[in-house]
């Protein structure tokens, strides 16, 4: 392939040639040679195709089946029962459960059974939290899975003072898939296509419950081409190596919750024993006692390359250099200051606020940052990330954070690092480079003042297309 009239770090027309799948040659006028396709960009920027590093992907391709139960889609009581009543009046089909999806107090309050089964009385439902700690099941959706007042459960499972269930079920999402019965994974077509669209060829997928399943379902999709970009994948201790060159083994994930965490000693032993494994471990942190923890344990434990620290939500500033300290990788999700920012400002304390999702701060601290949108608990458009990176705006339009704001590029390279070491290297448009790239309808100068998605024109993956608007 010979791209033509390209911009490439700010130098236009370029031609770009790719043979293989590597760029060959980066000048300003290539000929074109026998058989080769040729494209023409018009003099819009020819950028390293982004790498979202965390999302979880079956949980994306489920969502789509899925009833948005909170902001921004559903905001009052009103609008969450028209959902989920509506929802019910569907045909059931091979599925009689109802799947809600984002749900946040702001809407109704602490949902509970007896809520849900005023609006569903009949048809099993399940409705999870936005933060994904927390499912909330209604009366019908209990007896499915056998929760009783008598049965025995595990201690996730929310009681009342009479000892009833209330539906409410924390951190139990395979004690809850082992009880609802084997379904398949979804196929993940729809969600690698519309990823392409957003100029992404590679995902980093963070689910805490990855295992051998999971990975074998992966490789098919990649196999296929229905997952069209590389792919790095986290999960249990018992993840496999795929045999696969697309494909490559990621972090142990470790979810720290603290309303239940573990004890120093804990943490230390369940970090070691990945490095043992010669793994890396990942870290979930959104709350700054979390974070904390996470960072003394790594000390205690010495750090692992490839080490990271997810999310980071709350980070004061006696964290920076506790964090700088250990030489580890912060993957941040800055497109949630955009989407749950407004609930932020009236949930989170006022000194935290502007300590919420950092990536100013961390960078100039010297801390390694990539980015990741946590699709489908974020929006998956890293285009979207990238802007409230800059402008740190609520969908209401309000600043939270002021100071954290950076710079289109620094934002652009929260998702042009490499899989390996998100917030290292940003990748190049360059001659022996990978030709994983992202093609834009505009010179970068115009689209760093918009850094919306809509100017992705084109997507490759080793030269070949993979998304097109």
């Amino acid at each position: 392939m010979l791209i033509r009239h390209a911009e490439v770090s700010g130098t236009r027309p370029l031609d770009v040639r790719v043979v293989d799948g590597v760029i060959t040659a980066i000048a300003p006028a290539l000929d074109a040679e026998s058989g080769e396709r040729v494209l023409y960009a018009a003099g819009g920027a020819l950028l390293p195709g982004l790498h979202d590093h965390h999302l979880h992907l079956f949980a994306l391709a489920r969502a789509a089946d899925s009833v948005s139960c909170g902001p921004p889609d559903v905001s009052t009581v009103a609008q969450l029962e028209d959902a989920l009543v509506r929802s019910s009046a569907a045909d059931v089909g091979s599925d009689p459960w109802i799947r809600g999806i984002a749900y946040h107090e702001s809407v109704a309050g602490d949902l509970d059974r007896d809520r849900l089964d005023v609006w569903l009385p009949e048809r099993p439902a399940r409705v999870q939290h936005r933060s994904g700690a927390l499912w909330i099941l209604n009366s019908a959706g209990l007896a499915a899975i056998g929760v009783r007042a008598e049965s025995e459960t595990p201690p996730g499972v929310e009681r009342d003072a009479a000892g009833r269930p209330t539906g409410r079920l924390f951190r139990l999402d395979a004690w809850l898939r082992e009880r609802m019965g084997s379904s398949p994974l979804p196929d993940l077509t729809a969600v690698g296509r519309r990823l392409a669209e957003f100029g992404v060829t590679g995902l980093t997928d963070a689910t805490v419950s990855n295992g051998n399943t999971e990975l074998a379902a992966l490789v098919d999709a990649v196999n296929r081409r229905a997952l069209p970009q590389r792919l790095v994948v986290m999960g249990t201790r018992e993840l496999g190596v795929p045999d696969h060159p697309d494909i490559e083994r990621g972090a142990v994930k470790i979810v720290l919750a603290e309303t239940e965490l573990p004890t120093f000693d804990e943490l230390v032993a369940e970090i070691a024993s990945a490095h043992a494994a010669e793994r890396p471990v990942a870290i979930h942190c959104v709350a700054r006692s979390e974070l904390i923890l996470a960072a003394g344990a790594l000390a205690a434990a010495l750090v692992h390359p490839g080490d990271r620290i997810e999310h980071a939500a709350v980070a004061p500033p006696e964290s920076l250099e506790l964090v700088k300290s250990l030489s580890v990788t912060v993957v941040t999700q800055p497109n949630f200051v955009r989407e749950r920012g407004d609930a932020y400002r009236v949930d989170v304390t006022p000194r935290d606020r502007s300590w919420l999702y950092r990536c100013r701060a961390f960078l100039e601290a010297g801390i390694p940052v990539g980015g990741g949108t946590d699709a489908p608990f974020g929006d998956p458009d890293p285009w979207a990330a990238m802007r409230a990176a800059v402008d740190r705006r609520t969908l209401g339009g309000a600043e939270l954070g002021r100071d954290e704001r950076i710079t289109p590029e620094q934002a652009l390279a929260l998702f042009t690092t490499t899989a390996q070491a998100p917030g290292g290297a940003v990748r190049r448009v360059a001659a022996g480079e990978r030709a994983d790239l992202c093609l834009l309808d505009r010179p970068w100068a115009d689209a760093r003042e918009t850094l919306d998605a809509s100017h992705v024109i084109a997507t490759f993956r080793d030269g070949v297309s993979i998304g097109a608007s």
